[in-house]
């Protein structure tokens, strides 16, 4: 059991964690159950950070923590979302095309748009939520971030033959991973609060619509539409969280 969760940690963190030998396809896919975990690790570290720049102005604290963010994630999601944005806008509505194009290491300008976009309302939100002292919605993004990447390889088809998000989607077992979502579904309100409530009910409501765009358009999920459902997925947690509860309103 300890096999799959180091997995999980090494892969959607930057954290001293390195297996040796070869990684199979039922270790990679039961890796997925610890994602949420994994989330909340991540959280934990984002909140301990903020409660250590306390004493900071509010928009420096806001710059530190996301920094440490993308660093603690290795931006792995964040060149997912620059990837899909640029596929979307450039493939034209033609699947192929937009394959094709997520693949190309090359990022255009309405990916480093949407990039730029992405991180900025999550700065913005950041420095609301930190002037406040509330550190948790730090913990509850990141956690329903890695929550939405089980849901997705459960219920959508992964389109791009052989490589790790293939192992992935084949070797999650899906009556644990259906454990697992109710658990982290029933966690995020019991942690939060209606914050919690609200974060969950509309990264839901994102989730459906993404997922809906991603079948429309290549007929399931590739990597870097799950690393874009990911960022997508924190900063509108972050933003719920500035719309109700511990006096954050927008």
């Amino acid at each position: 059991m300890i096999r799959p969760f180091l997995i999980a940690l090494q892969f959607l963190t930057r954290l001293p964690v390195r297996l040796a030998g070869d990684l199979e396809a039922e270790d990679l896919g039961r890796s997925l159950l610890y994602y949420p975990l994994v989330g909340l690790i991540l959280g934990w570290l984002l909140a301990a950070s903020a409660w250590l720049l306390s004493g900071a102005p509010p928009l420096l604290a806001g710059a530190l923590v996301l920094t440490l963010w993308v660093a603690l994630t290795g931006a792995l999601h964040l060149d997912g979302l620059a990837d899909t944005i640029d596929a979307w806008a450039g493939g034209r509505g033609d699947p192929e095309r937009t394959l094709a194009l997520m693949k190309d290491p090359h990022c255009g300008p309405q990916g480093v748009t949407g990039l730029v976009l992405v991180l900025l309302l999550k700065f913005a939100a950041l420095a609301a939520i930190l002037e406040a002292g509330d550190y948790l919605p730090l913990i509850l993004a990141p956690f329903l971030g890695r929550t939405a990447l089980p849901l997705l390889f459960l219920t959508t088809p992964y389109v791009r033959p052989g490589g790790l998000g293939a192992d992935l989607a084949s070797g999650l077992p899906r009556r644990a991973g259906t454990g697992v979502l109710i658990a982290a579904g029933a966690l995020a309100p019991l942690m939060a609060g209606a914050p919690g409530l609200l974060a969950l009910t509309l990264t839901l409501a994102a989730f459906y619509s993404l997922r809906q765009a991603m079948r429309r358009r290549i007929g399931g999920t590739t990597g870097d539409t799950a690393g874009a459902l990911v960022e997508l997925t924190e900063a509108i947690a972050l933003l719920a969280a500035l719309l109700v509860g511990s006096g954050l309103y927008l």
